[in-house]
């Protein structure tokens, strides 16, 4: 959709079939008489709607950013919502205001729209399942708006409370810790709040909270975790991290060639593959290879590589900082430093884990001593 791939994950069908039941269960009190088969199938569409919308507040986060610069890797539905993958960061607080900002617009411009159409639905034909479903869709768009809004990371209230602390101090670092807390601090309010509900009765209610507050607590932490190593790799530059000079793989290379040939056995689990001018094309990976059949292993190797637009091709001299939401996005989970045209090295997480322990190991002996 709109180029950007999406995806829905296995935990999508509970979300639909609580929605689902929760809505078939009410309309009978609403409007009795019906044949079960219509509360069931009305709840079905109800939810499946829901998840529609779901799925426009995400398509904004990610349009909006491609518009600032900044790169999109899917969006995927699950159990608690949706979320975009961007491969960077917003370069700037106004960018960020723009992405985080579209996502509670849309959801109240959705909430809106329902409740028009429930008023329009209502006057034409009278109270009815469609009018209901009209209405709690407007209701439950409008409480995520809301609740998107709140100023903690990493709801979209918390990058904008990022974007503003960002512009006042200058530093993102910093606005990241400010965002960061208030997730933590709203997720253990939530919990509390669940909790105190579970112990009066209220147990789907309080189950709810209780699961999005630890939610809230693991991805805030998550995010601030990430904003330290970057503050540890801040100045680093990709040339310190990567491995230098790694061995190429022609891209005339076969399959069956490239998995006996002695230069590329127990040395690493993947390789840069180049063309006849040393360019590089793409990646193999030893694995993938391996489970070529052997009737088909005399293809060459670059009908099972990594194409070279799915990588990262830093410049040695350029931040590794900005390398490292590429490096998690990407499906090679490696990043190729190229200079001149040419592969100058490799880096992959294991070289940034070094890098940064022994940073880290620096600054506390350091500080130490």
């Amino acid at each position: 959709m709109a180029g950007i791939r999406i995806g829905v994950h296995w935990s999508v069908l509970v979300i639909v079939l609580v929605l689902a039941l929760g809505l078939a269960g009410r309309f009978p009190d609403t409007y009795p008489g019906r044949p079960s088969w219509q509360y069931w199938i009305t709840g079905l569409l109800g939810a499946v709607v829901f998840l529609l919308s779901l799925l426009a507040h995400e398509l904004s986060h990610a349009l909006v950013a491609r518009r600032n610069g900044v790169g999109v890797d899917d969006i995927t539905l699950w159990l608690l919502g949706g979320i975009a993958r961007l491969r960077s960061e917003a370069p700037t607080p106004g960018a960020e205001v723009r992405i985080a900002g579209v996502g509670p617009l849309v959801s109240l411009s959705l909430g809106v729209l329902f409740g028009v159409l429930a008023g329009l639905f209502g006057a034409l034909y009278g109270a009815g399942l469609a009018v209901e479903t009209l209405v709690w869709l407007a209701g439950i768009n409008l409480l995520l708006a809301v609740f998107n809004a709140l100023p903690a990371a990493p709801l979209d209230g918390g990058r904008l409370l990022r974007a503003l602390v960002w512009h006042k101090t200058g530093n993102p670092l910093r606005a990241t810790a400010v965002a960061t807390g208030a997730g933590r601090a709203l997720g253990w309010v939530l919990i509390g709040v669940g909790l105190y509900l579970v112990l009066f009765g209220a147990l789907f209610s309080g189950f709810w909270l209780v699961v999005v507050g630890w939610f809230l607590i693991a991805m805030a932490s998550a995010e601030g975790s990430r904003a330290k190593l970057r503050e540890v790799l801040s100045g680093v530059p990709v040339r310190q991290a990567m491995g230098p000079d790694p061995v190429t793989v022609p891209a005339s290379l076969t399959v069956a060639r490239f998995l006996t040939a002695p230069e590329y056995r127990y040395r690493h689990s993947a390789f840069p593959v180049v063309d006849a001018e040393q360019h590089p094309v793409g990646l193999v990976n030893v694995k993938t290879a391996a489970g070529v059949p052997e009737v088909e292993r005399d293809s060459p190797v670059t009908s099972v590589m990594i194409p070279i637009e799915d990588i990262p091709t830093p410049h040695p001299d350029d931040p590794l900082v900005r390398v490292l939401p590429a490096l998690d996005s990407s499906p090679a989970h490696r990043a190729l430093a190229v200079e001149n045209g040419r592969v100058a090295g490799t880096v992959t997480s294991s070289d940034i884990s070094r890098v940064t322990s022994w940073l880290a190991s620096s600054s506390w002996r350091s500080r130490t001593f």
